[in-house]
């Protein structure tokens, strides 16, 4: 199941090392299938407060996604972002392609007794 890397950051200083770490992203993702999704368009905000931009990298599944983030190579750039750039980084599974919310909304309802 397709699996992504989002994350929502804040505004931070433009600098040397984040320019770096924009830089060498792409080469630790590779070896894990991974690709931007979303990757540095401004957002449409159409309800709450949402400053900054957001990030949505893609993956073959959540196991090689886990291992992306945890790799040696993206461990030693991290800093180079998350030192200058705050924000909050997530992992999620995405739902199959016959996915239908009736079904879950049913299961919901019937786990709640109404």
């Amino acid at each position: 199941m397709t699996a992504y890397a989002l994350a929502h950051l804040r505004p931070g200083t433009l600098n040397e090392e984040v320019l770096e770490y924009i830089e060498r992203i792409q080469s630790t993702m590779d070896p894990f299938g991974g690709r931007f999704l979303v990757h540095g368009k401004e957002v449409e905000v159409l309800e709450g407060p949402f400053p900054g931009t957001l990030v949505m990298i893609g993956f073959p599944d959540l196991e090689r996604a886990r291992a992306w983030y945890a790799s040696p190579a993206y461990q030693q750039i991290l800093p180079l972002r998350a030192d200058h750039v705050p924000g909050e980084v997530v992992l999620v599974e995405g739902v199959p392609a016959d996915y239908d919310a009736t079904a879950t909304a049913t299961a919901l309802r019937t786990a709640a007794g109404l």
